[in-house]
């Protein structure tokens, strides 16, 4: 197994797998599209690119009594559920738990479904076609994410049917954290699409199948504790789960929440695996140094 890692000093924080994401919506089911800023088609500018599917989306279905009369019930239940929400809830955009029946945003993933919006001579025009799940398939060939507390890096590796922890990694990409302007969880139906934006406009809508991993610290601040910060119970307690993981286990990942609760957390290169990236080896302490269990605390207190 030969896997990239960060040289030193710098610092692995997160590895998910990722791909450009496919539609959902009937009109672009199972479909993607790489355009410009006026909705062009520009697969075939894209440096470097293989030649790939050109989709066409399906017809809108034509009016009916029947859809008009389940229109006016959605309708109506959305109206309800605005003035219950009015009386104290709230209604946002999407949640980041699990998949959403309803889209936030038509134009992107019910009527067309880019994964690309770039003008000529931005980031994501850079991004590397093994991301196109119609140009490397992932039944031969898997891309991860990798993140560090200086850049997002794409990898890739051949994949061996049964051989999940066989990884020998391509180099493909990379963006120093400065360019990504925004990223957002995108929940319409799968609930595992990832829109990550960077500094020049540009945008890609990515899919994993373990986003939390690919978002936390992309999105998080990246306080993370001294260990040497830490009480000497602190520090035990940290190593002791440390020395528990793998022989490579690198040194933990600290950080507070407001209620003074410590998330632990320890990545191990030699756990990585073809389908899920890192394994989660995470824990939470308190302010004493006790671990705690799961029911001792919820998971949404670490999360910003």
């Amino acid at each position: 197994m030969t896997l990239w890692l960060p040289p030193r000093g710098e610092t692995l924080l997160a590895r998910a797998p990722v791909t450009f994401a496919t539609g959902a919506a009937m009109r672009v089911r199972g479909k993607r599209w790489f355009r410009d800023t006026e909705r062009n088609d520009i697969q075939r500018q894209l440096a470097g690119w293989p030649e790939g599917p050109v989709y066409t989306a399906r017809s809108a279905p034509k009016a009916t009594a029947l859809n008009t009369l389940k229109g006016t019930a959605i309708a109506a239940v959305t109206l309800a559920w605005g003035a219950l929400s009015s009386q104290g809830g709230s209604v946002g955009g999407p949640s980041g738990k699990t998949g959403a029946d309803f889209s936030h945003d038509r134009a992107d993933e019910v009527e067309d479904f880019p994964v690309i919006w770039a003008a000529p001579g931005t980031t994501a025009r850079t991004l590397p076609w093994q991301l196109d799940p119609a140009r490397s398939s992932p039944d031969h060939y898997r891309t991860h994410a990798v993140v560090t507390d200086r850049r997002l890096v794409i990898v890739g590796f051949p994949y061996v049917k049964g051989r999940d922890t066989l990884i020998d990694d391509e180099f493909l990409w990379d963006i120093p954290r400065s360019e990504i302007r925004s990223v957002e969880l995108r929940d319409f139906k799968t609930g595992n699409d990832v829109k990550i934006a960077f500094t020049d406009g540009s945008w890609t809508r990515v899919s994993s199948v373990k986003r939390e991993r690919l978002t936390r610290y992309l999105s998080e601040p990246l306080d993370f504790i001294s260990l040497d910060s830490l009480t000497p119970a602190q520090q035990e307690t940290a190593e002791r789960f440390r020395s528990a993981q793998a022989p490579d286990a690198q040194e933990p990942l600290v950080k507070q929440n407001a209620c003074g609760c410590f998330r632990i957390e320890v990545l191990a290169p030699s756990t990585v695996h073809a389908f899920f990236g890192h394994s989660n080896l995470t824990t939470v302490m308190n302010a004493d140094g006790k671990q705690l269990a799961l029911t001792e605390y919820h998971p949404d207190d670490f999360l910003t």
